[in-house]
Protein backbone atom coordinates (compact mmCIF):
# COMPACT_ATOMS: atom_id res chain seq x y z
CA UNK A 1 0.00 0.00 0.00
CA UNK A 2 1.34 3.44 -0.94
CA UNK A 3 2.02 6.12 1.66
CA UNK A 4 -0.94 8.18 0.44
CA UNK A 5 -3.27 5.20 0.71
CA UNK A 6 -2.01 4.39 4.22
CA UNK A 7 -2.59 7.94 5.49
CA UNK A 8 -6.01 8.07 3.80
CA UNK A 9 -7.08 4.84 5.50
CA UNK A 10 -5.83 6.12 8.87
CA UNK A 11 -7.85 9.32 8.44
CA UNK A 12 -10.96 7.30 7.52
CA UNK A 13 -10.54 5.17 10.64
CA UNK A 14 -10.27 8.19 12.94
CA UNK A 15 -13.14 10.10 11.29
CA UNK A 16 -15.44 7.08 11.70
CA UNK A 17 -15.12 7.52 15.47
CA UNK A 18 -17.28 10.65 15.11
CA UNK A 19 -19.04 10.36 11.73
CA UNK A 20 -21.20 7.35 10.87
CA UNK A 21 -21.16 6.31 7.22
CA UNK A 22 -20.61 9.00 4.57
CA UNK A 23 -17.61 7.01 3.25
CA UNK A 24 -17.95 8.40 -0.27
CA UNK A 25 -18.12 11.92 1.13
CA UNK A 26 -14.97 11.34 3.21
CA UNK A 27 -13.10 10.09 0.13
CA UNK A 28 -14.16 13.15 -1.89
CA UNK A 29 -12.92 15.44 0.88
CA UNK A 30 -9.62 13.53 1.04
CA UNK A 31 -9.21 13.95 -2.73
CA UNK A 32 -9.74 17.69 -2.34
CA UNK A 33 -7.16 17.85 0.46
CA UNK A 34 -4.52 15.98 -1.56
CA UNK A 35 -5.22 18.11 -4.63
CA UNK A 36 -4.72 21.24 -2.48
CA UNK A 37 -8.20 22.57 -3.22
CA UNK A 38 -11.35 23.77 -1.53
CA UNK A 39 -14.70 22.04 -1.21
CA UNK A 40 -18.30 23.27 -1.11
CA UNK A 41 -20.51 20.99 1.01
CA UNK A 42 -24.20 21.27 0.19
CA UNK A 43 -26.86 19.54 2.26
CA UNK A 44 -29.76 20.07 4.61
CA UNK A 45 -29.02 20.89 8.26
CA UNK A 46 -28.11 18.00 10.53
CA UNK A 47 -26.28 15.66 8.14
CA UNK A 48 -22.85 16.07 9.83
CA UNK A 49 -21.23 18.60 7.47
CA UNK A 50 -19.64 20.64 10.28
CA UNK A 51 -18.82 17.54 12.33
CA UNK A 52 -16.97 16.02 9.37
CA UNK A 53 -14.82 19.12 8.87
CA UNK A 54 -13.98 19.32 12.57
CA UNK A 55 -13.06 15.64 12.69
CA UNK A 56 -10.83 15.83 9.61
CA UNK A 57 -9.07 18.96 10.88
CA UNK A 58 -8.32 17.11 14.13
CA UNK A 59 -6.90 14.06 12.33
CA UNK A 60 -4.65 16.32 10.24
CA UNK A 61 -3.30 18.20 13.25
CA UNK A 62 -4.02 21.53 11.57
CA UNK A 63 -5.14 24.87 12.95
CA UNK A 64 -8.92 25.04 12.57
CA UNK A 65 -11.13 28.12 12.37
CA UNK A 66 -14.85 28.60 11.79
CA UNK A 67 -16.77 31.60 10.49
CA UNK A 68 -20.55 31.73 10.82
CA UNK A 69 -21.57 33.80 7.81
CA UNK A 70 -24.40 36.24 8.52
CA UNK A 71 -25.93 39.19 6.62
CA UNK A 72 -24.11 41.74 8.79
CA UNK A 73 -20.65 40.13 8.45
CA UNK A 74 -18.04 42.54 7.08
CA UNK A 75 -14.88 41.68 5.06
CA UNK A 76 -12.73 42.87 7.98
CA UNK A 77 -14.47 40.30 10.18
CA UNK A 78 -13.04 37.65 7.87
CA UNK A 79 -9.52 38.83 7.02
CA UNK A 80 -8.80 41.15 9.95
CA UNK A 81 -7.90 44.81 10.26
CA UNK A 82 -5.25 47.22 11.55
CA UNK A 83 -6.07 48.47 15.06
CA UNK A 84 -4.50 51.52 16.66
CA UNK A 85 -2.37 50.64 19.70
CA UNK A 86 -2.21 53.65 22.02
CA UNK A 87 0.77 52.24 23.95
CA UNK A 88 2.88 51.87 20.81
CA UNK A 89 1.29 54.89 19.11
CA UNK A 90 1.04 52.76 15.98
CA UNK A 91 -1.32 50.45 14.15
CA UNK A 92 -1.16 46.72 14.88
CA UNK A 93 -2.53 44.02 12.63
CA UNK A 94 -5.29 42.00 14.23
CA UNK A 95 -5.68 38.98 11.95
CA UNK A 96 -9.08 37.49 11.25
CA UNK A 97 -10.20 33.86 11.43
CA UNK A 98 -9.11 33.31 7.83
CA UNK A 99 -5.53 32.90 9.10
CA UNK A 100 -5.83 29.17 9.73
CA UNK A 101 -4.99 25.94 7.91
CA UNK A 102 -8.58 24.70 7.78
CA UNK A 103 -11.33 27.30 7.48
CA UNK A 104 -14.99 26.34 7.80
CA UNK A 105 -17.14 28.96 6.07
CA UNK A 106 -20.50 27.97 7.54
CA UNK A 107 -23.58 28.90 5.47
CA UNK A 108 -21.49 30.95 3.09
CA UNK A 109 -24.53 32.09 1.10
CA UNK A 110 -25.96 34.00 4.07
CA UNK A 111 -23.50 36.88 3.73
CA UNK A 112 -23.54 39.63 1.05
CA UNK A 113 -21.32 39.39 -2.06
CA UNK A 114 -18.93 42.03 -0.69
CA UNK A 115 -18.00 39.73 2.18
CA UNK A 116 -18.08 36.59 0.02
CA UNK A 117 -15.52 38.22 -2.25
CA UNK A 118 -13.13 38.55 0.69
CA UNK A 119 -12.52 34.84 0.22
CA UNK A 120 -11.75 35.08 -3.51
CA UNK A 121 -8.14 36.23 -3.23
CA UNK A 122 -7.47 33.95 -0.28
CA UNK A 123 -8.79 30.82 -2.01
CA UNK A 124 -6.98 31.43 -5.28
CA UNK A 125 -3.70 33.03 -4.20
CA UNK A 126 -3.39 31.86 -0.57
CA UNK A 127 -2.98 35.43 0.59
CA UNK A 128 -5.16 38.37 1.60
CA UNK A 129 -4.76 42.13 1.33
CA UNK A 130 -5.38 44.31 4.37
CA UNK A 131 -5.12 48.08 3.94
CA UNK A 132 -3.09 47.62 0.77
CA UNK A 133 -0.57 45.21 2.32
CA UNK A 134 -0.47 41.56 1.33
CA UNK A 135 -0.25 38.86 3.96
CA UNK A 136 0.49 35.20 3.23
CA UNK A 137 -1.87 32.62 4.69
CA UNK A 138 -0.63 29.51 6.52
CA UNK A 139 0.24 26.52 4.35
CA UNK A 140 -1.66 24.41 3.64
CA UNK A 141 -4.79 26.56 3.41
CA UNK A 142 -8.05 24.69 2.86
CA UNK A 143 -11.57 26.12 2.78
CA UNK A 144 -14.64 24.05 3.56
CA UNK A 145 -17.83 25.97 2.85
CA UNK A 146 -21.32 24.75 3.71
CA UNK A 147 -24.56 25.72 2.01
CA UNK A 148 -28.19 24.86 2.70
CA UNK A 149 -29.94 24.07 -0.61
CA UNK A 150 -33.52 24.50 0.63
CA UNK A 151 -33.54 28.02 2.08
CA UNK A 152 -33.41 31.05 -0.21
CA UNK A 153 -34.95 33.81 1.92
CA UNK A 154 -32.22 35.99 3.39
CA UNK A 155 -29.48 34.37 1.32
CA UNK A 156 -27.17 35.61 -1.44
CA UNK A 157 -26.42 33.21 -4.31
CA UNK A 158 -22.72 32.54 -4.80
CA UNK A 159 -21.43 34.22 -7.98
CA UNK A 160 -19.97 31.95 -10.66
CA UNK A 161 -16.48 33.33 -9.96
CA UNK A 162 -16.79 32.34 -6.31
CA UNK A 163 -18.14 28.86 -7.05
CA UNK A 164 -15.37 28.22 -9.56
CA UNK A 165 -12.80 28.62 -6.78
CA UNK A 166 -14.08 25.42 -5.22
CA UNK A 167 -12.38 22.32 -6.54
CA UNK A 168 -15.44 20.19 -5.76
CA UNK A 169 -19.09 20.68 -4.92
CA UNK A 170 -20.10 17.70 -2.80
CA UNK A 171 -23.73 16.86 -2.04
CA UNK A 172 -24.24 15.58 1.50
CA UNK A 173 -27.30 13.33 1.63
CA UNK A 174 -29.23 11.52 4.32
CA UNK A 175 -27.66 8.46 5.95
CA UNK A 176 -28.95 4.97 5.20
CA UNK A 177 -31.32 3.19 7.58
CA UNK A 178 -28.51 1.25 9.27
CA UNK A 179 -26.30 4.35 9.55
CA UNK A 180 -29.01 6.49 11.13
CA UNK A 181 -29.84 3.76 13.64
CA UNK A 182 -26.14 3.68 14.58
CA UNK A 183 -26.22 7.48 15.04
CA UNK A 184 -29.18 7.08 17.38
CA UNK A 185 -27.41 4.28 19.25
CA UNK A 186 -24.29 6.42 19.76
CA UNK A 187 -26.39 9.35 20.96
CA UNK A 188 -28.13 7.06 23.45
CA UNK A 189 -24.68 5.92 24.68
CA UNK A 190 -23.64 9.49 25.40
CA UNK A 191 -21.89 10.75 22.26
CA UNK A 192 -22.36 14.46 21.62
CA UNK A 193 -20.94 16.17 18.55
CA UNK A 194 -20.13 19.24 20.66
CA UNK A 195 -17.58 17.18 22.64
CA UNK A 196 -15.48 15.79 19.82
CA UNK A 197 -12.52 15.10 22.11
CA UNK A 198 -14.50 12.45 23.99
CA UNK A 199 -14.29 9.96 21.12
CA UNK A 200 -10.47 10.05 21.12
CA UNK A 201 -9.72 11.08 17.53
CA UNK A 202 -5.96 10.71 17.00
CA UNK A 203 -3.79 13.02 14.90
CA UNK A 204 -2.59 11.16 11.81
CA UNK A 205 -0.37 13.75 10.15
CA UNK A 206 0.63 17.41 10.32
CA UNK A 207 0.97 20.41 8.01
CA UNK A 208 4.44 19.50 6.72
CA UNK A 209 3.51 15.89 6.02
CA UNK A 210 0.28 16.91 4.27
CA UNK A 211 2.26 19.21 1.96
CA UNK A 212 4.58 16.29 1.18
CA UNK A 213 1.59 14.05 0.41
CA UNK A 214 0.16 16.73 -1.89
CA UNK A 215 3.46 16.85 -3.77
CA UNK A 216 3.51 13.04 -3.97
CA UNK A 217 -0.02 13.02 -5.40
CA UNK A 218 0.98 15.61 -8.01
CA UNK A 219 3.75 13.26 -9.24
CA UNK A 220 1.34 10.40 -10.02
CA UNK A 221 1.63 9.35 -13.67
CA UNK A 222 -0.94 10.32 -16.29
CA UNK A 223 -0.42 9.74 -20.02
CA UNK A 224 -1.73 11.48 -23.13
CA UNK A 225 -4.70 9.14 -23.47
CA UNK A 226 -5.98 10.39 -20.11
CA UNK A 227 -5.35 14.01 -21.15
CA UNK A 228 -7.43 13.49 -24.29
CA UNK A 229 -10.16 11.84 -22.22
CA UNK A 230 -10.26 14.81 -19.82
CA UNK A 231 -10.42 17.29 -22.70
CA UNK A 232 -13.20 15.33 -24.40
CA UNK A 233 -15.35 15.45 -21.25
CA UNK A 234 -14.87 19.16 -20.64
CA UNK A 235 -15.20 20.17 -24.30
CA UNK A 236 -18.49 18.25 -24.53
CA UNK A 237 -20.00 20.56 -21.92
CA UNK A 238 -19.42 23.51 -24.27
CA UNK A 239 -21.41 22.23 -27.24
CA UNK A 240 -24.14 20.30 -25.43
CA UNK A 241 -27.63 21.51 -26.34
CA UNK A 242 -28.82 21.08 -22.72
CA UNK A 243 -26.06 23.27 -21.29
CA UNK A 244 -26.14 27.06 -21.49
CA UNK A 245 -22.61 27.69 -20.19
CA UNK A 246 -19.92 25.01 -20.34
CA UNK A 247 -16.87 24.40 -18.18
CA UNK A 248 -13.64 26.38 -18.53
CA UNK A 249 -10.06 25.02 -18.77
CA UNK A 250 -9.90 25.28 -14.98
CA UNK A 251 -12.27 22.30 -14.90
CA UNK A 252 -9.77 20.31 -16.99
CA UNK A 253 -6.98 21.12 -14.56
CA UNK A 254 -9.22 20.15 -11.65
CA UNK A 255 -10.01 16.79 -13.27
CA UNK A 256 -6.29 16.09 -13.63
CA UNK A 257 -5.44 17.07 -10.04
CA UNK A 258 -8.33 15.16 -8.47
CA UNK A 259 -7.96 11.99 -10.55
CA UNK A 260 -4.29 11.83 -9.54
CA UNK A 261 -5.20 12.28 -5.88
CA UNK A 262 -7.88 9.57 -6.14
CA UNK A 263 -5.38 7.19 -7.77
CA UNK A 264 -3.06 7.78 -4.81
CA UNK A 265 -5.84 7.04 -2.32
CA UNK A 266 -6.58 3.82 -4.22
CA UNK A 267 -2.93 2.81 -3.87
CA UNK A 268 -1.84 3.35 -7.49
CA UNK A 269 0.90 5.55 -8.97
CA UNK A 270 -0.97 6.04 -12.26
CA UNK A 271 -4.40 7.30 -13.32
CA UNK A 272 -7.05 5.13 -14.99
CA UNK A 273 -10.28 6.31 -16.69
CA UNK A 274 -12.40 5.23 -13.71
CA UNK A 275 -10.56 7.77 -11.54
CA UNK A 276 -11.55 10.57 -13.92
CA UNK A 277 -15.15 9.36 -14.15
CA UNK A 278 -15.48 9.15 -10.36
CA UNK A 279 -14.46 12.78 -9.76
CA UNK A 280 -16.07 14.31 -12.86
CA UNK A 281 -19.55 15.04 -11.49
CA UNK A 282 -18.50 16.80 -8.21
CA UNK A 283 -15.96 18.82 -10.21
CA UNK A 284 -18.33 19.86 -13.02
CA UNK A 285 -21.74 20.21 -11.33
CA UNK A 286 -21.05 23.77 -10.12
CA UNK A 287 -19.15 24.83 -13.24
CA UNK A 288 -21.83 24.29 -15.87
CA UNK A 289 -25.24 25.93 -16.18
CA UNK A 290 -28.06 23.93 -17.75
CA UNK A 291 -30.77 25.62 -19.81
CA UNK A 292 -33.92 26.75 -18.00
CA UNK A 293 -36.21 24.62 -20.19
CA UNK A 294 -34.12 21.54 -19.35
CA UNK A 295 -34.35 22.29 -15.63
CA UNK A 296 -38.15 22.58 -15.78
CA UNK A 297 -38.29 19.06 -17.21
CA UNK A 298 -36.78 17.71 -13.99
CA UNK A 299 -33.41 16.99 -15.58
CA UNK A 300 -30.58 17.80 -13.17
CA UNK A 301 -27.08 18.97 -13.96
CA UNK A 302 -25.78 15.64 -12.65
CA UNK A 303 -27.98 13.82 -15.18
CA UNK A 304 -26.56 15.89 -18.04
CA UNK A 305 -22.94 15.33 -16.92
CA UNK A 306 -23.57 11.59 -16.56
CA UNK A 307 -24.91 11.48 -20.14
CA UNK A 308 -21.73 13.22 -21.32
CA UNK A 309 -19.58 10.68 -19.47
CA UNK A 310 -21.56 7.78 -20.92
CA UNK A 311 -21.09 9.15 -24.45
CA UNK A 312 -17.30 9.49 -24.17
CA UNK A 313 -15.05 6.86 -25.69
CA UNK A 314 -13.07 5.40 -22.80
CA UNK A 315 -9.34 4.99 -23.54
CA UNK A 316 -8.00 1.45 -23.35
Amino acid sequence: MSRIAQVAESIRTEVRKAVVGQDKLVDQVLVTLLANGHVLLEGVPGVAKTLLVRAIAQTLGLQYSRIQFTPDLMPSDVVGTNVFDARKVDFTLRTGPIFANVLLADEINRTPPKTQSALLEAMEERQCTIDGERHALPAPFLVFATRNPIEYEGTYPLPEAQQDRFLMKVLVGYPSREEEIEVIRRFHSGFRSQDLGAVGIQTVTNAEQLIELQAEAARIQMDDRMFNYVYGIVASTRDNHEIQIGASPRASLSLVACSKALAGIRGRDFVIPDDIKEVAIPILRHRVLIRADVDTQGITVDDVIQDILDAQEVPR
